[in-house]
């Protein structure tokens, strides 16, 4: 059965995305930490990160390195910073936070935005690549 994001990568679900190649697809987290909150998967789907094949892992993190660049420009914060948990979704997924605290990297909590909200950070973070 494909995974949450494969739906999304396949259209069936809609997403706030905002960086995509033919191998990674980058979106902004429905329930984010903090403003701006982007995920970065691989298209191909994989449980764990660490069962990435080298190669593709490296490119993975060099498609995450670029949008959390660009999310650095767009979103107001201090840095941004990376996680990969893994345990939500069984799907390889690079977390990029906004961070202003330490407290932005507690998956504990969500922010609320509106749809108006999540569109102008995809735009915002589109327009910083």
């Amino acid at each position: 059965m494909p995974t949450l994001f494969t739906k999304i990568i396949n259209g069936e679900i809609p997403a706030y995305k905002v960086a995509e190649t033919e191998d990674f697809l980058a979106f902004l987290d429905i329930r984010p930490n903090a403003k701006g909150h982007t995920l970065c998967i691989p298209k191909k789907e994989e449980n764990k990160i660490f069962d990435l094949e080298e190669e593709t892992y490296q490119e993975l993190m060099r498609f995450s390195r670029k949008v959390a660049i660009a999310l650095e420009k767009a979103v107001s914060c201090k840095r941004v910073g990376m996680a990969v948990v893994g345990l939500e979704v069984p799907h390889v997924h690079v977390h990029l936070i906004p961070l202003n605290a330490m407290s932005d990297m507690d998956f504990s909590k969500s922010v609320d935005l509106s749809e108006e909200e999540f569109k102008q950070i995809t735009e915002d973070i589109k327009a910083e690549l």
